[in-house]
């Protein structure tokens, strides 16, 4: 990395700052319970153990405008159910709230807050996510200038623009921009395309490497303190 030119850091949430798959599996079972006994209706759907995803998925196929818009698909989803089941369709917003509290409590990876508090003294820090995570709900928001969302730009990584608004967000040039996510792709790809710089989080021994990473500068590191360390030297 080009370490004098940094100012600022991008954090993708989900997967970076804490694990994503929990969040889901407990969410998911908070929803199916609450539809079991508030719409009884939906039990023989929900006998499948994939019903909730099966339902996503098919969202996702049919409404392609919503896919920046991960509440706005989850909503679509249970309206789906519920109709096919016959119940009420006022039902909607309530079993999304139900699903969502429990899909915004997170648990931080242990490398998160010391490192965050560490960096907050030196760089402004914002977070760029494709998802609907909540930095404050996850305990960071202090230490974060704000979160951009795929929902809220109405653009997602690893397109520039996302990119380019967490630059503009933070009040630097995307040049000056650091981001750090898990993603080859969307996180490290899309950021130096943007004409950002890009950590990789590697936070899993035996994660997937991708073919070719030559034409992609980056830095790998398997946790955010490493990220501290590194720029101490700065």
């Amino acid at each position: 990395m080009q370490l004098n030119r940094i100012r600022a850091i991008s954090f993708d949430l989900d997967d970076t700052l804490w694990p994503f798959m929990p969040c889901v599996v407990r969410a998911e079972a908070a929803l199916t319970q609450w539809l079991r006994v508030n719409a009884p209706g939906t039990a023989g759907l929900l006998a499948s153990p994939t019903a909730l995803r099966d339902y996503r998925a098919r969202v996702d196929a049919e409404h392609p405008e919503l896919q920046l818009d991960f509440s706005a698909m989850r909503r679509a989803s249970i309206r789906a159910m519920l109709a096919d089941a016959g119940e009420d369709l006022a039902l909607v917003e309530p079993a999304f709230e139900v699903f969502f509290e429990e899909r915004l409590t997170v648990e931080l990876y242990p490398d998160v807050l010391p490192a965050l508090e560490a960096l907050s003294q030196r760089f402004t820090l914002v977070g760029l996510s494709n998802g609907n995570g909540c930095i404050h709900r996850a305990g960071v928001g202090h230490l974060l200038k704000g979160s951009l969302s795929a929902a809220t730009l109405g653009v997602a990584k690893p397109q520039a623009e996302a990119f380019h608004a967490a630059a503009d967000l933070a009040g630097v040039h995307p040049s000056e921009l650091l981001h750090v996510g898990d993603d080859w792709e969307l996180d490290v790809v899309g950021a130096v395309r943007a004409g950002a710089q890009a950590v990789w989080v590697t936070r899993h021994e035996g994660a997937s490497l991708p073919s070719d990473r030559t034409g992609t500068p980056h830095t790998a590191i398997a946790d955010l303190m490493r990220l501290s360390e590194v720029l101490a030297s700065r």
